[in-house]
């Protein structure tokens, strides 16, 4: 081995340490900027020690070193301006599309590596093996990433789309792509693998469909450690130890966020893919289907409750973080905690789109971390809360989760309801991602404030200012 090989595989090592590294802190609110930086800095490591190599060999040729730098100024560009005008409602969405671009980009590596061999001394067994799963599997998350996309964007419906046949249709596409796969590594088939990748690449695109919204934030997790499985794949075929670990780590995290937002929203996985739950999210409706009476309140009476309450505990949902409400309700917060009232944020697992996304958001208000509980520390302190507070949250506070025969039944929810006095600030009775009527909105103690999240709160604001003078 020579030394410039070495310092080659030295630098690899320490960008997967980085790696490693930056996974464990951002385990942390307190830590995930710096694990966030750390990794960035991994990657730009590992990124110039793969140009060092090409530069040393000298295989490329110069029209592909114009593609490459163009590529990657591209590329570079399109990623720092997407993620810096990003909201933050729409990072679900980014997620996806991030998946997409990994899942096509490490399918199309594979692709080609697996056409060059093939036109040599053949494709060696380890090597058939990996870009056969990497193409399959590439094309799945490429095309299923962006019908998540276009889902959570609203270019395509929320709701599932089920066709007659649907389930059998995959399941045979299913028998062809795995029949393809053992023929494309016996025989190194180049049109079968062609074969596959369109398979994986429709297949994509039925299996995402029928999944309504209220899965839609399993399915991007899912798809993510799809991603990072084909980028470890990739790794294989290209016998690049850094691509193997790195894969290997958002593989195996998204697999494990994936089973925790399963567990949270108490849906087997298998369901999830089978599709066909809830609907799109959102639909008004103008009062409560059951035909029971719902008690309609203003920001004055809310602010009265507010300001001379003890103990408040504030349940921030989806609407809050569409709004863009998190300053305003940050505001409210320190309002009341100046009057000696004590309040915390009781934080449901799957709370906004995506697990992390309402910290994040509140970060971003200044909210003191110590003030976010989540759903297990929170629920024993309803019965002790004066006002429980929710803004923009629906199925992960509805009752109806603790009975038999509903669409959310068994699904882990905040005890909202168990407060003295609910306030729900929303914008209509709309249901939620599981399309179904939430019973706490009919309960005698709540209070109903039908408003837009962000001009509630300032109302709220204002209110509670001149009250208290």
């Amino acid at each position: 081995m020579s030394d410039f090989d070495a310092g080659v595989r030295l630098v690899h090592l320490a960008a997967a340490v980085c790696f490693v590294v930056g996974l464990h802190l951002m385990g942390s609110p307190t830590t995930a900027r710096r694990g966030n930086l750390l990794s960035a800095a991994g990657m730009a490591a590992a990124v110039l020690a793969t140009l060092a190599v090409v530069v040393h060999e000298g295989t490329i040729t110069r029209t592909g070193t114009v593609v490459l730098v163009s590529a990657l100024l591209v590329g570079g560009a399109a990623g720092l301006v997407t993620a810096r005008r990003v909201q933050m409602t729409a990072m679900p969405q980014l997620v996806s599309l991030f998946n997409a671009v990994g899942g096509g980009a490490a399918a199309l590596v594979a692709l080609d590596d697996f056409l060059r061999l093939s036109d040599g001394a053949g494709v060696p067994t380890r090597t058939g093996v990996a870009a056969t799963l990497d193409v399959g599997i590439g094309g799945l998350t490429f095309a299923g990433s962006l019908v998540a996309t276009g889902k959570l964007q609203g270019v395509v419906t929320g709701r599932p789309v089920v066709f007659p046949g649907a389930r059998l249709v995959n399941a045979l596409l299913i028998a062809v792509a795995v029949a393809a796969g053992v023929v494309v590594v016996a025989d190194g088939s180049v049109p079968l693998l062609l074969v596959l990748l369109a398979v994986g690449l429709v297949l994509g695109v039925t299996l995402v469909l029928p999944i309504g919204g209220a899965d839609m934030p399993v399915v991007i997790s899912l798809l993510n450690a799809c991603t990072g499985t084909v980028v470890a794949m990739a790794g294989f075929v290209l016998e690049n130890p850094v691509l193997i670990i790195a894969g290997a780590l958002v593989g195996a995290s998204g697999a494990i966020l994936t089973l925790l937002m399963a567990r949270a929203m108490n849906r087997p996985i298998r369901n999830i893919v089978l599709g066909g739950f809830g609907g799109g999210g959102g639909a008004a409706v103008p009062a409560s289907s059951s035909g029971l009476p719902v008690r309609e309140v203003t920001a004055d009476d809310v602010a009265m409750q507010l300001a001379y309450a003890e103990k408040v505990l504030i349940v921030p949902g989806y609407g809050l973080a569409a709004a863009q409400a998190q300053h305003e309700v940050g505001e409210l917060a320190d309002l009341l905690e100046a009057r000696g009232v004590d309040v915390a944020y009781a934080i449901h697992p799957v709370a906004g789109r995506m697990p992390g996304h309402m910290n994040v958001l509140l970060a971003e208000a200044d909210v003191p971390y110590p003030q976010l509980k989540e759903m297990d520390e929170v629920n024993p302190e309803f019965s002790r809360a004066d006002v429980a507070l929710v803004v923009g949250a629906n199925d992960v506070t509805n009752p109806a989760a603790r009975r038999p025969g509903t669409a959310i039944s068994g699904m882990p929810i905040l005890d909202v309801d168990q407060a003295r006095s609910v306030i729900v600030l929303k914008r209509s009775m709309g249901h939620g991602y599981a399309d179904i009527e939430n019973e706490l909105y009919t309960d005698p103690r709540t209070g109903m404030f039908f408003t837009d999240a962000k001009s509630g709160l300032a109302a709220l604001v204002a209110s509670v200012k001149t009250l208290v003078g």
